[in-house]
Order: C-alpha cells, then sequence, then structure tokens
C-alpha cells in the first residue's frame, strides 16, 4: 500500500470518527457541566422544601449517578455503538453483576429504607451493629458514623437496616439510672435522704418526671438503691458524672458507709 492510500485512509479515519470522538467529548463535557448544574438545582429545591439532610444529600447522590450513567449511554451512541445492543448487553451484564454483587445491591435497598422510614437522621446518636455514634452521612451504599472519641465508623446500609437501631435522640429527654451500695448499718430513710439532696441540688435534672430513689437489692455487702433521673438528652452525661462524684461526697460527709471488698492477712503460727 503506497503513501497516497495510507494517507487518504488516515484523512478518511480522522474524518469519521475523529469527529465522532470530538463529539464525544463535547458530550462529555457539556454533559458533566449539565448535572452539576441540575445537582445544584435539586439542592436548591430540597433546602427550599426543608427536607432532612439525609435524604438531600442521599437523593443528590442518586440523582447524579442517574444522569451520569445516560450520559454514558449518550456517549456511545455518538460513538457509533447501537444503544439498542448496548441496553441488551448491558441488562445481561447488570444480571450477572447483580448475581454477583448481591450484598451492594442489599445496601442500595438498604439505604432507600432508610430513606423511607427515617430510623434515624444526621446528628443523631445511634446504636448500631455493635457500634455507637453520630451520624455523619447517610449515602447510598454505606451509614458513617463519629465516634465519641472521633473515629469514623462506616456501616454497610444492608445490615444497618435490618438490623437493631437504637436512637438516643429521637426523645427530648433521658433517664439516668444509678445504682449506690451502703452498709447494712446504714440508716435507709437517711440514705435516701443524702441523695435527694443531690439530686436537688442539681438544676439540669428535671422536676417531672420525678426522680426515684428505691431499694432494689440487699446484697452479699450492701443495701443497694436504684436511682432514677430525667434530664434533658444533651445533659445526660454531664449529669451521669456529676451525681456519681457528689453522691459519693454526700454520702461520706453523712457518715454513711459505702462497702467495699476487703482482704484479711492470716499469719500461721509456727
Amino acid at each position: 500500500m503506497d503513501l497516497e492510500n495510507w494517507t487518504e485512509r488516515g484523512i478518511e479515519f480522522i474524518t469519521v470518527y475523529g469527529l465522532k470522538l470530538l463529539g464525544a467529548v463535547l458530550i462529555w463535557v457539556i454533559g458533566s457541566w449539565v448535572i452539576k448544574k441540575l445537582q445544584n438545582a435539586a439542592k436548591t429545591i430540597m433546602k427550599k422544601r426543608e427536607l432532612e439532610v439525609s435524604l438531600q444529600k442521599f437523593l443528590s447522590n442518586l440523582i447524579g449517578w442517574t444522569l451520569k450513567i445516560l450520559l454514558v449511554i449518550s456517549i456511545l451512541s455518538q460513538v457509533g455503538i447501537e444503544t439498542t445492543s448496548f441496553a441488551a448487553i448491558l441488562a445481561a451484564a447488570g444480571l450477572a453483576i447483580g448475581m454477583a454483587l448481591q450484598g451492594s445491591l442489599g445496601n442500595f435497598a438498604g439505604g432507600v429504607l432508610i430513606m423511607i422510614f427515617k430510623p434515624f437522621k444526621i446528628g443523631d446518636f445511634i446504636n448500631a451493629q455493635g457500634e455507637a455514634g453520630t451520624v455523619k452521612e447517610i449515602e447510598i451504599f454505606t451509614t458513617k458514623l463519629t465516634t465519641p472519641d472521633n473515629k469514623e465508623i462506616i456501616i454497610p446500609n444492608g445490615s444497618l437496616s435490618n438490623g437493631n437501631i437504637t436512637n438516643f435522640s429521637t426523645e427530648d429527654n433521658r433517664r439516668v439510672d444509678f445504682t449506690f451500695g451502703v452498709g447494712y448499718d446504714s440508716d435507709i430513710k437517711k440514705t435516701k435522704e443524702v441523695i435527694m439532696s443531690v439530686i436537688e441540688s442539681n438544676p439540669a435534672i428535671l422536676k417531672d418526671p420525678a426522680p426515684a430513689i428505691n431499694v432494689s437489692e440487699l446484697g452479699d455487702s450492701s443495701i443497694n438503691f436504684f436511682t432514677r433521673v430525667w434530664v434533658k438528652k444533651e445533659d445526660y452525661w454531664d449529669v451521669n458524672f456529676d451525681t456519681i462524684e457528689r453522691t459519693k461526697e454526700a454520702l461520706d460527709a453523712a457518715g454513711i458507709d459505702i462497702p467495699y471488698p476487703h482482704q484479711v492477712e492470716i499469719q500461721k503460727q509456727g
């Protein structure tokens, strides 16, 4: 084949396929720009309608992925691939991929269920799948938690939606439970009065529901008082730690013994 034929074929290739490739690149650039604009418009609409942040992010990701798939199909059509054939290939590949990625599809379905039933939202403190933390982000396949010691936990939505979830942020008030043990020589009425004085001196503890102090158990070495108080959810840990510390100090000041294990040394006489 002489140089002239090579040149003609080169020009033909550039004319036919070069323009198609150029068109594909333009479609990708313009399409990506349009997708970004549509996502921003969707976010604006969702914010105006005051949808939850978690739902906004989930829908935005879903819209983005859907539009990108359509964009890829358009580009393939531009370069000469039959979209009908591609759709058939895509369907067959989708079936095969679906069989191989059942877990991922389950996670996607779990994300949809979380969005529909809303067992939690971004900012809630939850306990699920053996992990506890504040919900940072709800994505299509996973949910991210931030633990109290600032670690990130990623939980698949499939297992999350099918398991037990404890949401500590749903209700405004939470109950704090304590068990205080005192010696058998202690006066029960006086012990209750001392514990109640600590409770009543803390303004973060609610009056309604009323605090409760009851003898819950006659243990091996102590009388145990089960104490329950109600607080605003944001005051839970402050009240928990403060009440334990101040009750110990108040019982000591009142001369009420808090028993603890003693070791008795036995000396052998020779």
